[in-house]
């Protein structure tokens, strides 16, 4: 377990700093000092071959760490949509974990949605149904309801 935690503890640092203005500019900055370079190597081959074989290792390794990030990003934004629907009472608590589901489920699933959608469109006036007064009245009722609840 001991080295999951430091591997996953990797993935999240790595992750961040990667996605970072340090990360940019570290890599802006490899690529300038590497053309510099290049009148000093004569642009031999092993110069090219440098850069060639460096940015092919960390966009290797970068495609695991970009897919694990997605992975767990994925996971965390479905069990969150799932909390919303088992905790709406008017939601079916047949589209938790959705995702297990052929796609053929899908697509019957995804008309109906666009069915609803159509008809919704028909009855109701978007300015009136996500106004701000509408928005105002939705928080006070929720924020009643959480007074009122047991956890």
């Amino acid at each position: 377990m001991q080295n999951k935690n430091l591997f996953e503890k990797f993935a999240n640092w790595a992750t961040n700093f990667t996605g970072s203005s340090y990360a940019f500019i570290s890599a802006t900055s490899i690529v300038i000092i590497w053309a510099v370079c290049g009148p000093v190597f004569d642009y031999s081959e092993t110069w090219q071959l440098v850069i060639n074989t460096g940015t092919t290792i960390i966009t290797f390794l970068m495609v695991f760490l970009i897919q694990k990030a997605q992975n767990k990003d994925s996971k965390a934004i479905q069990l969150k949509l799932n909390e919303l629907i088992a905790a709406s009472k008017q939601a079916s608590n047949r589209l938790v974990d959705v995702e297990d589901l052929t796609e053929k489920e899908l697509d019957h699933l995804h008309n109906y949605f666009v069915k609803i959608a159509e008809l919704s469109k028909k009855d109701e006036d978007i300015h009136k149904c996500y106004s701000i007064d509408v928005a105002v009245k939705k928080h006070k009722i929720k924020y009643s309801n959480r007074n009122s609840e047991d956890f």
